[in-house]
């Protein structure tokens, strides 16, 4: 079996991130994962005009690579093209946003997610409504940080942990969702 798993932005080091995330699961499991990520896109998916501009090339993508892979994941928490890719492809297409919702679903009765900015908070209520979860979401709080930003762990771990003990204290969750896939580096801590 082979998995594209994509990046839709064009952060190379976000990428390698990803990638080095998803090592545990190629030593688990008898999987070819292969990450990428598109060119001339945006830096960082930090706006829903970014989540816009993304979603063809994403479709297109995974389109022009449909025989070689067994199945795919959009990398980013927008999911941006989910529904178009699964319509053109014809194969397993997720998203990184719907599959961690659904599991932490799995997990805890109330959802937190860790979210880059401000900006990402609406977009992602918007999806929570869309997926029919928007009741089980305890709180999205924002680290204010871009994409670029989370690369630099002295500042964004100390925030992230407090973004976490403020969904669990103030908001009650009782299972967490990173909300960016620049973010796996800091699953652990």
């Amino acid at each position: 079996m082979k998995i594209l798993v994509l990046n839709p932005n064009s952060n190379s080091e976000v990428t390698q991130n990803i990638d080095g995330s998803l090592e545990h699961i190629r030593q688990k499991l008898s999987v070819d994962i292969v990450v990428e990520n598109l060119k001339d896109t945006p830096h960082g998916i930090e706006t829903q005009e970014d989540v816009e501009f993304v979603a063809e090339p994403v479709v297109r993508c995974f389109k022009e690579q449909k025989d070689s892979y067994d199945g795919f994941v959009i990398a980013c928490f927008s999911d941006p093209g989910l529904h178009a890719a699964r319509e053109q492809v014809g194969k397993p297409v997720t998203g990184i946003a719907e599959a961690g919702l659904f599991t932490a679903l799995s997990l805890g009765d109330r959802i937190g997610t860790i979210s880059i900015s401000g900006n990402s908070i609406v977009r992602h209520h918007r999806y929570y409504r869309a997926l029919g979860i928007s009741g089980r979401i305890a709180g999205d709080v924002a680290i204010d940080s871009s994409v670029a930003d989370l690369a630099s762990s002295d500042k964004t771990l100390d925030k992230m942990l407090l973004a976490g003990q403020r969904l669990k204290d103030d908001f009650g969750a009782n299972a967490l969702v990173l909300g960016c896939a620049g973010m796996p580096q800091y699953k652990e801590p």
